[in-house]
C-alpha cells in the first residue's frame, strides 16, 4: 500500500464563492462532495451565474447549512453577509441583500437540471469587454501568462460551469501539506493560509515527499477511505487567491509567487471514479 499522506481537512462551500467550513465527513460522488457548491448567486441582469473572479464582494460571506444536505444537496443554507447580518436562503431578503452587496439585480440560486441550458449559458460580451474581464479574473501583470484554457471542458465555452453543477471543471480539488510548505518558504512574508485555495481536501503528506507533491499524482488514481479519484491536472489560480476573506487580508504576492515558481498552479483537480465516505484522518493512497 502506498500511502502518501492523510486526509487533515475536509472543506465544503454550500455557496459558489464564499466561505465555508471544514466537516468531520463527507460523501463524495461524481457530483463532487455532497452539499458542496450547491447554491450560487446569479446575477440578473446579465443572466449569468456569478462567483468571485467578477464579484470578490462574495469572498466577503459565509454560507453554512440550516440543516445537514441530503441527497438532493440543496437543502436550506444561511448567510453571514460583510455588515454582520444573517440571511436564511427561504428568507426573500437574501436577493436584495446580494444585490445591494454588488450593485445590481441579484438573485440566490440552487442547482437546476442540467437540461435548463439558459440558465448556465455564458454572458458574452464583446471582444474587447471580454478580453478585459479575463484579465481581471486571472489577475495577471504585464508578461505573466494566462492558463492553458485547453485543459477546460469545450462545453465552458458557452455555459459558465458544466450545466447541472457549479463547477468550471473538476468537482474536487486538493492541496497538499507539502505544497504549501514549498510556496512558504518561497515567499516568507506572506500568509499561506489554506482558505485562499478552498480545497476540498487538504491533505497531510507523509515525510520524504517535498515541492508540489500533488502533481505528480497527475493521471493516477488515489483512494480515501472508499473513495477512488482520478487526478486529472493542475489547478491554474485566478485573483481570488489574493482577495480578502474573513480576515485574510488582500496580498497580491501569493499569485506573483504561484505565477512564477508553480507554473500558475497550485493544488490538482480531480473526478470520482468510486464513491463513498471520505472521512478526516483518513489515509490517502495512491494506487494506480
Amino acid at each position: 500500500m502506498n500511502v502518501v499522506g492523510h486526509v487533515r481537512e475536509i472543506w465544503r462551500f454550500p455557496v459558489k464563492s464564499m466561505q465555508g467550513d471544514t466537516v468531520p465527513a463527507a460523501a463524495v460522488s461524481s457530483a463532487g462532495l455532497l452539499g458542496d457548491r450547491a447554491w450560487a448567486m446569479r446575477d440578473e441582469v446579465r443572466q449569468e451565474v456569478q462567483w468571485g473572479k467578477l464579484y470578490p464582494q462574495l469572498m466577503l460571506c459565509r454560507a453554512r447549512y440550516v440543516t445537514e444536505p441530503d441527497s438532493t444537496g440543496s437543502n436550506p443554507v444561511e448567510v453571514t453577509f460583510p455588515d454582520g447580518e444573517t440571511v436564511t436562503s427561504e428568507d426573500p431578503r437574501i436577493h436584495d441583500k446580494l444585490s445591494t452587496l454588488i450593485g445590481r439585480a441579484a438573485r440566490l440560486w440552487p442547482l437546476q437540471p442540467a437540461t435548463d441550458r439558459d440558465f448556465y449559458r455564458r454572458y458574452k460580451p464583446d471582444e474587447a469587454q471580454f478580453a478585459q474581464e479575463a484579465a481581471d479574473w486571472f489577475a495577471r501583470e504585464p508578461g505573466e501568462p494566462l492558463p492553458d484554457f485547453s485543459q477546460f471542458p469545450e462545453v465552458l465555452m458557452d455555459y459558465v460551469a458544466v450545466p447541472g453543477t457549479f463547477f468550471d471543471n473538476e468537482e474536487i480539488h486538493f492541496i497538499t501539506t507539502a505544497s504549501i510548505a514549498y510556496m512558504r518558504s518561497i515567499n516568507t512574508a506572506a500568509d499561506w493560509d489554506i482558505r485562499r485555495f478552498r480545497p476540498n481536501f487538504y491533505i497531510e503528506t507523509v515525510a520524504g515527499l517535498s515541492g508540489l507533491a500533488e502533481n505528480a499524482w497527475v493521471g493516477k488514481r488515489l483512494r480515501i477511505g472508499a473513495v477512488e479519484l482520478d487526478v486529472t491536472a493542475p489547478t491554474p489560480r485566478c485573483g481570488m487567491t489574493v482577495r480578502p476573506q474573513g480576515e485574510l487580508a488582500y496580498d497580491k504576492s501569493i499569485l506573483r509567487s504561484i505565477v512564477k515558481e508553480a507554473d500558475q498552479c497550485l493544488g490538482v483537480g480531480a473526478h470520482c471514479r468510486t464513491p463513498g465516505t471520505v472521512r478526516a484522518g483518513d489515509a490517502v493512497e495512491l494506487v494506480g
